[in-house]
């Protein structure tokens, strides 16, 4: 297995290197040169895999250049039970007679962001250990990817993490998650503006590759194809758990929709490269918050990113992005595979301000099965409300979000998955408004808010995080 980048100027790449690189070498997004295919026998003998071992042997698809042992071994590390505290570790509940929530949020920072994250971990410390390199990650957070990313590398051999989050725009949680750890290879650097502008920042630095080259640096952000590739492993997983009790004559082609909270598409993007793989997924349902320029685009066909003036700041803050990194690898896809016709794609974007694929609506639907929703704060509030109400189970608001446009989409016969995103501890104020319950932090994590907390305020300044970076950056 090769990887390309989506604008053509990239010599293929086994999956070990563009572990290390994140952004291709020529700006664009790393995909499989091919997706690999399965057939409905061969997802069929993956049912009686633990979690463990079916992420070895969808990982085995991608990463070809790691021996099967190895693999095996990191997976193994990964979805252990110190760091899972479900024993199946993603655990299925039914909220409805339709919708049943995903439970990705059982690892050690209570969100789905884990779930590749301990893996990417255990990948990068086995690459660079055999490589005798150093890595220096640059990421960009709306919420959960810096801790998730954090609580995975910090003390890992030879990798440095340069954390950028808004100012301001995360809950007391996820910033008292992240700014309190003292290890010596964790740097928080608070920005000035919203997660677009340090997104931007990430991109500006990998961009550069004299930079890029000298220190070493690397991402974590789902612009890391390994972060994508580790999360279908739990599409497999929730379509396995969800036809268990399907007779086994009706499993071959059975079909189940998944609804997706989503910010920087990366998520919904591993259900799309899983249902190319073959897993039978009726519908991929985008729900947005008030941020929903991904909304638009699926049922617009015009992708029209804001400006960090007009992204809102809402009570399901990890979802507050209006440029959606990932999106660039599903138009690759949408645009028959053609890097040509992609870079044309954003030259027109940087041009302009928007692409303009009407031309692709209809196939937006029904060759790729894509619905989308929007969801509002009463909404967060109401459905928060309701499943609380009706099952006694408390969501967060992005996961709340996903019931919501899930609702809308529906469909008899058809059992509908939604993604889990966190814990609802993380976000106790929406809780407290939706239910009347004063939610405490989990007692593994007591005292977490009283912390000292440790990061750095920084202008949105490319040059001021260059000189950052380069005076801390881990050397091999």
């Amino acid at each position: 297995m090769k990887f390309i980048s989506t604008r053509g100027g990239m010599a293929p790449a086994p999956y070990s290197a563009i572990l290390l690189e994140g952004l291709a070498t020529d700006g664009g997004l790393v995909v499989p040169e091919t997706v690999p295919q399965l057939s409905a026998a061969d997802i069929e003998a993956l049912r009686g895999l633990s979690y463990p071992e079916l992420a070895t042997e969808i990982l085995s698809h991608y990463a070809t250049d790691i021996p099967r042992e190895d693999l095996a071994a990191m997976c193994a590390a990964a979805y252990s039970a110190e760091k899972f505290v479900a024993e199946e570790v993603v655990p299925l509940t039914a909220i409805d007679d339709q919708i049943t929530l995903v439970g990705l949020s059982e690892g050690p920072t209570l969100a789905f962001k884990d779930m590749a994250m301990q893996f990417l971990g255990q990948a990068l410390e086995y690459v660079l250990a055999r490589t005798d390199r150093s890595l220096n990650i640059i990421g960009a957070t709306s919420g959960d990817t810096g801790s998730a990313a954090e609580y995975a590398l910090r003390g890992k051999d030879g990798i440095a993490v340069f954390m950028l989050s808004p100012q301001g725009r995360m809950s007391d949680f996820q910033r008292a998650q992240m700014y309190s750890l003292t290890d010596d290879n964790i740097h928080n650097i608070a920005v000035e503006g919203v997660f677009d502008d340090c997104q931007n920042l990430v991109k500006e630095l990998s961009g550069d590759l004299d930079f890029k080259r000298a220190n070493s640096l690397g991402t974590v952000n789902s612009i890391n194809l390994g972060r994508i590739s580790a999360q279908m492993v739990y599409y497999f997983w929730a379509w396995l758990r969800a036809t268990d009790g399907v007779a086994e004559a009706d499993r071959a082609g059975f079909e189940v929709s998944v609804t997706v909270p989503s910010g920087n598409f990366g998520n919904i993007l591993s259900g799309h490269l899983a249902k190319v793989m073959g897993l039978p997924i009726r519908h991929l349902v985008l729900a947005a918050n008030e941020n929903n320029v991904l909304d638009e685009f699926f049922r617009t066909g015009i992708y029209a990113p804001r400006g960090s003036a007009e992204t809102y700041l809402t009570s399901s803050p990890s979802m507050d992005i209006s440029k959606a990194s990932n999106i660039e690898r599903f138009i690759f896809d949408l645009l028959g595979r053609d890097p040509e016709r992609l870079s044309a794609a954003w030259a027109e974007l940087d041009a302009t301000g928007r692409i303009d694929l009407t031309a692709e609506l209809p196939r937006l639907q029904s060759e790729f099965g894509f619905q989308s929703g929007t969801s509002t704060h009463a909404d967060r509030v109401a459905t928060i409300r309701d499943v609380h109400a009706a099952r006694g189970i408390i969501i967060d608001p992005h996961t709340s979000d996903g019931v919501k446009v899930a609702r809308e989409h529906v469909e008899p016969g058809v059992p509908m998955l939604v993604l889990e995103t966190a814990k609802p501890e993380k976000f106790p104020e929406i809780v407290l408004e939706a239910t009347g319950q004063q939610l405490g932090i989990p007692e593994h994590l007591a005292g977490l808010l009283e912390l000292p907390q440790h990061v750095t305020e920084m202008a949105d300044d490319a040059a001021q995080l260059r000189e950052f970076i380069a005076a801390r950056a881990v050397r091999a």
